[in-house]
């Protein structure tokens, strides 16, 4: 008797604090799905990821663009020598130290490149429109996690509600047992039995308030929240005789989703760029035809220039050999002077125009490799954008089943539960009155109690599958 008592303690306690949590909660907003599904959007680090990267291939675009333009460069050096050194601006040994300085500018384009840049463009942007679409498979897997979990949120609430009042029904029979045992008209084994019910409910009371701490908890974290945040949800108007207004077709289905669905969309937007992949790395085959031009200049402080020049008379340069007269020739004096740097600038400007020919001829089979590994790549996009179709074709088939199975046992739990109520009443109101022993009683209520769990999971799982069906459709998901 006094195991029983602590445990019944303990597991009070428990539902206390549920109760607590349930009644903090219901102090919070509501919060319907559409909400729940903005949430996820907005706050999800994946779709944050995926939409770098999408910027990141939004510039790798941007680059190969620009790729098209003709380089400009320039350049500047400044150097300063000692010893024996080849003057650049005379191209000639000297023994001095000096400065030097040089600067030139210059400009290429490619003219042809086997269509390599144009290709790489467009495949490009099939590898952008691949990520932006990345974002909005990411968005729709998340989704669909959010109308599950919120689904399951609304599950666990009526399951926590049906084991609460199953525990009110097990205390109230419990209080009658033991008044009729004060009367004598009861025995021990009676009460031990409603005790066992009363603790059966409230161990399941517990579960289930357990179970929808952990669906919240889950709906919570898929948006992104903090630990802390607290939401209600709000429960769909589902008619008792719930049915379903369409009739889904499998082949109708998978045509919308061919058309719409992300899944698709991206895996043909990766074969596509694979397929302009096989383009791009063909390109190696062409020759190449690039222009340049450019033009510069140097200055260095060992150049001299004449000043001036004057005569000095004459000197004597040799004699004749028959009559050994003397031969002479004027002699000047040289003044040399430094030259100055805008015009050493101005004598040594030059300017360049060419062109660039490559034509490959062997590289090591590198360029047919590249080839041969970018059909392979595109060979295996084609299968995985198979696979992927295949994948959804089986997918919509099986949603289309079980929708078909979630309608039939909803009707059947339905007609289950109403049964089972009307059998426990009937075996309620023979209790009452002493016709029932207390084992039937118990029995009566625990198939009662199963029939109407059963009853909700079906109700729900009804109204979940046929959200999933409107998923694959691409309409938007609301109650």
């Amino acid at each position: 008797m006094k195991m029983f008592t602590k445990k019944k303690l303990v597991t009070g306690f428990a539902f206390v604090i549920a109760l607590g949590f349930a009644s903090n909660a219901n102090a919070q907003q509501v919060l319907t799905i559409q909400q729940a599904v903005d949430n996820t959007l907005r706050n999800n680090l994946q779709i944050k990821q995926a939409a770098f990267s999408a910027a990141l291939s939004n510039e790798t675009l941007s680059q190969s663009k620009n790729a098209l333009l003709p380089t400009l460069n320039g350049t500047a050096s400044y150097n300063k020598n000692f010893g024996r050194s080849i003057d650049p601006s005379t191209n000639q040994f000297i023994s001095q130290q000096f400065s030097s300085a040089n600067g030139s500018l210059s400009a290429s384009a490619d003219l042809f490149q086997g269509f390599q840049k144009i290709n790489q463009i467009r495949q490009n942007k099939l590898l952008l429109a691949a990520d932006q679409t990345n974002v909005e498979k990411i968005k729709n897997d998340l989704i669909l996690q959010v109308v599950t979990s919120y689904m399951q949120i609304l599950y666990n609430k009526d399951l926590l509600a049906a084991s609460q009042q199953q525990l009110d029904v097990a205390k109230q029979t419990l209080k009658r047992e033991q008044a009729l045992l004060d009367a004598g008209n009861k025995t021990l084994a009676d009460i031990s039995q409603a005790k066992s019910q009363v603790a059966t409910a409230e161990l399941n009371t517990t579960n289930a308030q357990n179970t929808l701490s952990v669906s919240y908890l889950t709906l919570n974290q898929l948006m992104e929240m903090q630990p802390e945040n607290r939401f209600e949800v709000k429960a769909p108007a589902i008619a008792e005789n719930y049915s379903l207004q369409n009739s889904y077709d499998i082949n109708t289905i998978f045509t919308s989703a061919v058309t719409s669905f992300p899944d698709i969309k991206l895996a043909s937007l990766r074969t596509e760029a694979a397929l302009r992949g096989v383009s791009v790395a063909k390109s190696s085959y062409y020759p190449r035809l690039s222009i340049g031009a450019g033009l510069g200049s140097n200055f260095s402080s060992g150049r001299s220039k004449v000043v001036s020049i004057t005569p000095n008379g004459f000197s004597e340069i040799g004699r004749t050999l028959t009559t050994n007269e003397s031969v002479v020739a004027p002699d000047f004096v040289t003044v040399l002077g430094k030259q100055a740097f805008g015009s050493q600038i101005e004598d040594n400007f030059n300017q360049y125009v060419g062109l660039n020919l490559s034509i490959p001829i062997f590289n090591g089979f590198q360029a047919r490799t590249n080839v041969r590994k970018a059909k392979i790549n595109y060979q295996n996009t084609q299968v995985q954008e198979q696979l992927t179709k295949n994948n959804l074709s089986k997918v919509i088939s099986q949603a289309v089943y079980d929708l078909k199975a979630a309608e039939s046992r909803y009707s059947s739990t339905q007609n289950a539960f109403q049964a089972q109520k009307d059998a426990f009443y009937v075996i309620e109101q023979r209790y009452n009155v002493g016709l029932v022993n207390s084992l039937d009683y118990s029995t009566a209520q625990t198939n009662r109690n199963k029939a109407e769990i059963d009853f909700i999971q079906a109700k729900y799982d009804l109204l979940f599958r046929a959200k999933v069906i409107d998923y694959y459709l691409g309409k938007q998901i609301t109650f």
